[in-house]
């Protein structure tokens, strides 16, 4: 399953995710820092969503009050419950 969504707060304008059995086998991220981003989506492809969302909930990206990992983490949250 592919699941799209939109980011607030953040650089990045879209995450698609694609879970199998709540394992993460793809992420693509729209906008945002590149570099990083390519390389956090590649670090978490193949580990359940729910570690990767324990280690990035929460992380803030200077004075703002989310960044793109913790966003994800929401995508990934939203979903593993319309799974």
């Amino acid at each position: 399953m592919t699941y799209k969504f939109r980011p607030r707060g953040v650089c990045s304008q879209e995450m698609r995710v694609t879970l199998e059995d709540g394992i993460i086998q793809n992420v693509e991220i729209i906008g945002g820092c590149s570099g990083n981003l390519q390389g956090i989506s590649r670090l978490i492809q193949g580990m359940p969503a729910e570690e990767a969302i324990r280690r990035m909930k929460g992380i803030r990206c200077g004075f703002k009050d989310t960044s793109c990992p913790d966003q994800l983490s929401i995508a990934l949250t939203e979903a593993l419950q319309k799974a």
